[in-house]
């Protein structure tokens, strides 16, 4: 069912959708030390929409976890937050899920792992078979799509958060822009885009940047490493610009927004992670695709992303025992990290 390592067919939106996840990701480890008055907290808590316990209808459902534990976010990218929340909204096989995102934060809080696993990828969907994993999510919602990845990882979910794509521009353009090196000259084999050297790119040109395919040796996987670039450039600006008032109210009000998340994933559970983290840098987070080895045909015909199981599983063994940052460290030239330098 496989074939050789080749370009992922997808349409042009995807990475809209993708890249919106950052915002997720900066508003858990930032937003609590911004929200220092309550009356921001209040505000930012108040704008993100919740979609009661999606835990509840999980198998094997985690404890709470303590304060001091390692920590486990399910992302994803949706065409449809609101109808995720809302369950009178619900409609079987109408919910898209473009972005999906496992990310680790140790117990030590010396490090955080981000695994991008393909919407493609083929996988085992309880009560469905097997299917697309992005199905999940259109078949059952939260619930489903939280046991389809714990069963695939062995990795416990502890929270899980949705986001919609209307204002990812304008997260980056609160921010002033973000600033990316380009390696090389980037553009469509006749036009010239972006010229070698180091830019601040606005929303509309950043996602310009990413949807340029033209010279990616890997098509669409590699956009997804320009797309984890740009989240890499977002987390260095924030963390460069936690003092400017103005800009980190304007972005992480922008990013309350667009998010919804599980009723336990309180903004004071958002502080807490941040003080337990508030020590790590940029260089501190591994942006990586989880491990595949092709891509192919399903027996009916679709267009899948085949996991490479060989590397995959330990990968995931080694998040769920909270090993992560010694196992990606010793098996960086085995897995699909982000380079510091991306084409």
């Amino acid at each position: 069912m496989s074939s050789p390592r080749r370009h992922a067919r997808t349409e042009a939106r995807r990475s809209h959708r993708a890249l919106a996840v950052v915002g997720v990701l900066v508003l858990l480890l930032a937003a609590g030390g911004f929200g220092a008055a309550w009356w921001f907290q209040h505000q930012l808590d108040s704008n993100i929409e919740r979609l009661g316990d999606p835990f509840a209808e999980v198998e094997n459902s985690p404890a709470p976890e303590e304060e001091t534990e390692a920590v486990n976010l399910l992302v994803l990218g949706s065409d449809s937050r609101i109808s995720a929340g809302d369950p009178s909204q619900w409609e079987a096989g109408a919910q898209r899920t473009d972005a999906i995102m496992l990310v680790h934060l140790p117990a030590n809080r010396k490090s955080a792992q981000v695994v991008s696993i393909p919407r493609d990828s083929w996988v085992d969907i309880p009560g469905h078979g097997q299917a697309k994993i992005n199905a999940a999510f259109s078949y059952g919602g939260p619930s489903l799509m939280i046991q389809t990845v714990q069963d695939l990882t062995g990795v416990r979910i502890d929270h899980f958060v949705v986001t919609d794509f209307e204002s990812f521009t304008a997260m980056t353009d609160a921010l002033d822009g973000v600033r990316i090196r380009v390696p090389e000259d980037i553009g469509d084999g006749k036009t010239v885009s972006f010229h070698k050297g180091v830019h601040m790119m606005s929303g509309e040109e950043a996602l310009k940047y990413t949807r340029q395919r033209h010279g990616l040796v890997n098509g669409d996987f590699g956009r997804v490493q320009r797309q984890q670039n740009w989240m890499r450039a977002i987390l260095a600006k924030v963390n460069n610009n936690r003092n400017d008032v103005g800009m980190m109210s304007d972005f992480f009000t922008t990013v309350s927004k667009s998010v919804a998340a599980d009723d336990g994933f309180t903004i004071d559970r958002m502080r807490n992670l941040y003080m337990s983290a508030r020590g790590l840098s940029t260089n501190d987070v591994d942006f990586m695709t989880a491990p595949y080895s092709g891509t192919g045909r399903s027996d009916d015909g679709q267009s899948i992303v085949v996991l490479d199981r060989e590397r995959f599983d330990p990968l995931m063994k080694a998040i769920a025992k909270d090993e992560a940052g010694s196992y990606v460290e010793e098996h960086t030239d085995d897995l699909e990290v982000l380079p510091a330098t991306v084409k």
